[in-house]
């Protein structure tokens, strides 16, 4: 059951079937755009005027604006000193969805504690890194974004609505003639890149057409236009406005990808056929667009589990697309490991077919259930998926060369998580700080969320004891506001950069600027680059 179609349950159901869903190891959608845009609370349905009653700045609807302002803020960087000029052949940007500093911090200590250790001396392998910044995630239309437009910001380098992906913030939700026109619609780093003749691609653990990974290649004023039945689900025709999987396999950049891994198999297949993880299809269509993607790429080859992921002849496949589920992937901690590719296992593939090309690559990586565990306010699913993310990017750096690989690292937004209450060192992150309790004398826990479905409140509105609850990695965390789920944050996030150039992420930008930095290191795009410095130096 999708999330906006039981919107109406009372939370503990809602609950239940959350917990129920993680337990049985399937990741259930819970983004809302009622929700997001701020029409559940003002009782507003689909419409493609200013429905969302969030205000745009009139300037910030102009792409040029934030064009500029990331001009300016990698101008105030090339004033510093530059410790060199070189180039980065090969970009990989890793983006922890839902990865606020205290989730971070909260992996660091679960990392520590589970080697056996207090756990805060402890560091992942990102935090290692020479350089450092913060990120400010806001959106055109909001505070507190989402992973659309956010999307939009880390990969095509401007700023846009909230829900919105690859379209300038002239595009109000849901308004298909405005997503269409020329004038409104954004390139990604993906496409620049292929411009430049790199090889390019990403992998998540959510699916091919969600949010953060559809920034590289689709264009759409409504997130959830994942499928034709969708966009019809929507109001809109969808012979009219293209669906998100339709315009990855033949639409560019996206036909383009030489690697595409993730779930949501869904997507692409007609309801009349079950797809190879035994569910029917979602298409209304009734057009296979694997079967099209084939066709298309003559050595093309499509996996769906581990073992044909892993005994893949990458040098004699044009391209590579790996549908793992229906739709979004298992937590890791729920996974069947003889089944569902890791995704350090997705990184190594991925890198090892993207590097055939000489000259080189840009790879987008996603840790996508991170944010799910958040949402979930399970915060042991959230740690856990950050822990396999860290992961990956150790593997990614070892597995490349640092004078001609950079490596960024990134949120794309923030989760209501807080680690408070001066617990002493070593206090299971996962459990009660026994170091002070209430003012009815109940330790509370370590972990909080500020929403969320549980409150853990007695017949008189007084907290329960949590002894006999927290501690389980799927326990579900305490939270303040009685929400079905959890809601995302607005503060800065961290960006970790190593490699060409990596000197440049530091200090606090605009997280559109960090496409346009990356496109300066690895010369693509038709902004600032480092070749041109180069070049007048000599």
């Amino acid at each position: 059951m999708h999330f906006s179609q039981r919107r109406w349950l009372h939370p503990i159901v809602l609950f239940l079937l959350a917990f129920v869903g993680t337990a049985l190891g399937r990741v259930q959608e819970v983004h809302n755009v009622l929700e997001l845009t701020g029409q559940k609370a003002s009782k507003l349905r689909f419409s493609t005027d200013v429905a969302t009653g969030k205000y745009t700045p009139p300037e910030e609807m102009d792409p040029q604006f934030w064009y500029k302002l990331a001009d300016e803020e990698i101008a105030k960087r090339l004033q510093l000193p530059q410790p060199n000029s070189d180039k980065a052949k090969n970009v990989i940007m890793f983006l922890g969805d839902g990865m606020p500093l205290s989730t971070v911090t909260a992996a660091r200590i679960l990392k520590g504690q589970r080697q056996g250790n207090t756990g805060e001396e402890s560091s992942l392998s990102f935090e290692k890194f020479p350089y450092s910044g913060l990120s400010r995630t806001y959106c055109a239309n909001a505070q507190v974004p989402d992973s659309a437009c956010t999307a939009t910001a880390y990969l095509c380098g401007v700023k846009t609505n909230i829900i919105s992906i690859g379209v300038s913030a002239a595009v109000n939700f849901n308004n298909c003639t405005a997503s269409q026109d020329p004038a409104n619609r954004l390139t990604s780093i993906a496409e620049w890149s292929q411009n430049a003749g790199k090889s390019t691609g990403f992998v998540t653990t959510t699916t091919l057409t969600h949010a953060s990974p559809s920034g590289a290649y689709a264009k759409t004023a409504n997130r959830m236009w994942q499928c034709d039945t969708d966009v019809t689900s929507y109001g809109v025709d969808a012979s009219t406005c293209i669906d998100m999987a339709t315009q990855l396999v033949t639409q560019t950049p996206g036909k383009n990808f030489e690697v595409m891994f993730g779930g949501g198999m869904g997507k692409f297949l007609p309801k009349t056929i079950k797809d190879s993880h035994g569910k029917a299809g979602e298409r209304s269509d009734g057009v296979n667009l694997l079967s099209r993607w084939q066709g298309i790429h003559d050595k093309g080859v499509l996996v769906t589990n581990r073992k044909q992921l892993l005994n893949l002849d990458v040098s004699a496949a044009s391209s590579i697309i790996g549908t793992f589920q229906s739709g979004l992937m298992d937590f890791h901690m729920d996974a069947d490991p003889t089944y569902q590719p890791t995704l350090s296992e997705l990184t190594e593939v991925a890198i090892k077919k993207l590097s055939h090309n000489e000259n080189g690559y840009f790879v987008f990586i996603e840790g996508g259930l991170i944010d799910y565990g958040n949402h979930y306010t399970q915060a042991g699913y959230a740690l856990d998926e950050a822990l396999e993310f860290e992961k990956a990017i150790q593997l990614a750096r070892a597995m490349t060369n640092i004078s001609d690989t950079l490596i960024v690292v990134t949120a794309d937004h923030g989760h209501a998580m807080s680690i408070a209450g001066y617990p002493g060192r070593g206090t299971p992150i996962l459990g009660l700080n026994q170091h002070d309790t209430d003012i009815n004398g109940v330790k509370y826990s370590v972990l909080n969320y500020a929403a969320g479905p549980n409150q853990y409140l007695d017949e008189h509105g007084q907290r329960i004891p949590l002894d006999d609850i927290l501690g389980p990695d799927d326990a579900i965390s305490p939270s303040y506001i009685d929400k079905e789920i959890g809601v995302h944050s607005g503060e800065d996030v961290g960006i970790w950069a190593s490699g060409p150039q990596s000197h440049l992420f530091t200090g606090v930008m605009q997280q559109s600027t960090i496409p346009h930095l990356v496109a300066y290191a690895s010369c693509v795009g038709s902004g600032k680059q480092v070749c041109e410095s180069s070049r007048r130096k000599t």
